[in-house]
């Protein structure tokens, strides 16, 4: 298999490392943070904006997409890129988690998932092999192979299982998506998901299993939905390092600024999650100093920007008093702008990340960073 990711440097006193990662639509420099639009969106913001942002690959998902509008009716439209204008890489999760999540609308089986749309109320089955031919017919860059996720806590044999079946459906997505490839010179990249919950046995095997069966990359699944955060760290820190060197490691749906700056330290390289997006619209920005809740009557007088040490649009135009105002308003601008805020500071703790990468000076930037945004809960 040819590798798609090159190690550019690795940090001397932690796990940390600067990559990058080739796909069909551009190169990513990593470690990279992946802004989610989940539906072919990534809300209250349109395409130009994450261009001028910096933005070089976003995630999509499988599940959303497949319901609707349909992946024929994406693929009869020349694929998802062309479907959205977006001409930067993307990455689509298999929709695992979404289905796991529907409860009492799913049921798994060794054939795959059986559920009901959440829009409509239709019975459908998920398959292994479909989700890898749903998201070969978006076109995605980097497909994601169907997996099984369980909330924690869970009992062991319940976590033990999903495991396994996560490594059965996973050797059946490989198989699929080499039938697809067939002699064709390809532009997609398949990545494995482990699972395990906190059991670092469960997750050595399930790594070991995925490592044997080959892939593109591999991603740690099946973290932040349950567990404390020092048993995700303790995770990540233990299982990381371990998947294979020459290969991207992908944290699914994690985190805060701080959870990156740390996981980065433990050798992860891609990131994606919905809270800087889903946190703007609920009026919550991020700060080097820590989340700062901009509907507190605190603000109603502040002429000052959201962040002193940002230098995003929204810093250098807006003060902290209007777009209080705009959010007790109930205007669609707040959202826009509190969004593009939190999408640049993540962007930018990233791009300062690969700077101390290339500096070598990684530790004593995380070190810093994470004193300075731990000093404040959020105001």
């Amino acid at each position: 298999m040819v590798s798609n990711f090159t190690v550019l440097a690795e940090d001397h006193r932690t796990r940390a490392r600067l990559g990058r990662l080739r796909t069909g639509h551009g190169e990513i420099d990593t470690p990279v943070f992946m802004p989610v639009g989940t539906v072919g969106t990534v809300k209250a913001q349109t395409q130009e904006m994450l261009e001028a942002l910096g933005v070089r690959i976003i995630l999509s998902n499988t599940y959303h997409l497949y319901l609707r509008p349909g992946h024929e009716v994406i693929g009869a439209l020349g694929g998802l890129h062309r479907f959205i204008s977006w001409p930067g890489a993307i990455l689509t999760d298999s929709g695992g988690f979404q289905i796991f999540s529907l409860a009492a609308l799913r049921k798994v089986s060794e054939r795959g998932y059986e559920f009901r749309s959440h829009l409509d109320g239709s019975p459908h089955l998920f398959t292994p092999e479909l989700a890898v031919e749903v998201q070969w017919t978006l076109g995605s860059d980097v497909i994601m192979p169907l997996d099984v996720c369980t909330a924690q806590p869970a009992a062991d044999t319940d976590m033990g299982e999903a495991s396994a079946r996560t490594v059965r459906w996973a050797r059946r997505c490989r198989e699929r998506f080499d039938v697809l490839a067939g002699e064709r010179e390809i532009r997609h990249l398949l990545f494995g998901i482990g699972q395990g919950g906190t059991d670092l046995r469960l997750r050595r095997e399930c790594l070991a299993a995925l490592v044997d069966i080959g892939f593109d990359g591999y991603a740690i699944g099946g973290l932040a939905v349950g567990e404390s955060k020092d048993e995700m760290y303790a995770t990540v820190e233990a299982i990381a390092p371990e998947a294979p060197s020459k290969a991207p490691r992908y944290l699914m749906g994690v985190g805060t600024p701080a959870d990156l700056v740390s996981c980065v330290g433990y050798g992860v390289d891609m990131f994606d999650c919905v809270m800087p997006t889903r946190n703007a619209r609920n009026g919550q920005a991020f700060t080097g100093a820590g989340p700062l809740n901009i509907k507190n009557a605190a603000y109603a007088r502040d002429a000052g920007p959201i962040d002193e040490g940002c230098s995003c649009p929204v810093c250098a135009r807006y003060s902290r008093a209007y777009l209080r105002h705009l959010y007790m308003s109930g205007e669609i601008l707040a959202s826009i702008l509190c969004t593009q805020h939190n999408l640049s500071f993540y962007l930018d703790t990233m791009k300062r990340i690969r700077q101390s990468l290339k500096s070598n000076t990684f530790a004593d930037f995380a070190q810093s960073f994470l004193q300075s945004y731990r000093s404040e809960s959020g105001s």
